[in-house]
């Protein structure tokens, strides 16, 4: 494995910062982030991907995902931005 620092939360200070990396070996994405609480949790589980098992193990807060997987997480950024900008 070798990661490469994309970048970090400039706004969590310190410690427990949401940080980004990528795994150049296998070219996927490794995410750190902050645990969900029980309710989005439970939401998470309602509303997962068809024919999938209505669970996510506890504690999970790091995750890697391929990288064809980026513009789905490029929607999902510009949507959270798009989100921030109305607040």
């Amino acid at each position: 494995m070798s990661l490469q620092f994309i970048g970090v939360d400039p706004e969590s200070g310190q410690s427990g910062s949401p940080t980004a990396w990528v795994d150049e070996t296998t070219q996927e994405i490794v995410l750190q982030g902050y645990t969900a609480d029980e309710a989005t949790r439970a939401e998470c589980v309602e509303k997962n991907a068809p024919g999938h098992d209505k669970v996510i193990p506890d504690g999970e807060s790091v995750i890697r995902l391929p990288a064809h997987m980026i513009p789905i997480l490029r929607e999902a950024c510009d949507a959270a931005e798009r989100a921030a900008a109305v607040r």
